[in-house]
């Protein structure tokens, strides 16, 4: 998977804050699981509307807001900062993932506290499996993979789960590693 990533600052010398780094990775992480998802469709797996295409987006941010919680509990991350990193990036995921689905639904409602009670699931769930401090470990890529096989299409889903554990992660494991290595 190719895609183009915000991976550096302008001005590196510069403290950011968390809503800055939050941003950026949310804008990031949003570009990788949406590109995961052409991905998935580009090999013939289905989906068949673009509530669902969201729903395959939240199950992989979920995820990614995990493994970045993780990563930044095993760097020199304070509690506090850490905390306010993975918030503001929560909420900037919630904004984007809102406005998505106003723009393909017709209910108009609050689709943030939706998203973030996911988001607070996968969190929970997740930590519970093994993270060797460079990579999820197979439980880990294993449940992601099961979420996402429950939102797909009926078509293919016992194969969805071995593709998003051996290749989708593995490959936006690589593009985000790059992003992370200098946001974080």
């Amino acid at each position: 998977m190719k895609i183009r990533v915000k991976s550096t600052w302008n001005d590196k010398t510069r403290e950011r804050s968390a809503e800055e780094v939050g941003s950026a990775l949310g804008f990031n992480l949003w570009r990788i699981a949406g590109a995961n998802v052409l991905h998935l469709e580009n090999e013939g797996f289905q989906t068949d509307t673009y509530n669902q295409r969201l729903d395959v987006v939240a199950e992989l941010l979920g995820f990614f807001v995990h493994v970045v919680d993780r990563m930044t509990s095993e760097k020199e991350y304070s509690e506090d900062r850490r905390r306010d990193l993975i918030t503001a990036l929560a909420l900037n995921l919630a904004k984007t993932m809102h406005d998505n689905r106003l723009d393909v639904n017709d209910e108009k409602k609050d689709y943030k506290a939706e998203f973030i009670q996911l988001l607070n699931e996968r969190m929970n769930e997740y930590s519970s499996f093994a993270y060797d401090g460079n990579e999820p470990g197979f439980q880990m890529r294993r449940r992601c993979g099961q979420h996402v096989t429950e939102v797909m299409g009926e078509k293919d889903k016992k194969w969805v789960t071995d593709q998003i554990m051996d290749i989708e992660i593995p490959d936006a494991l690589k593009t985000f590693k790059k992003v992370a290595r200098n946001l974080i």
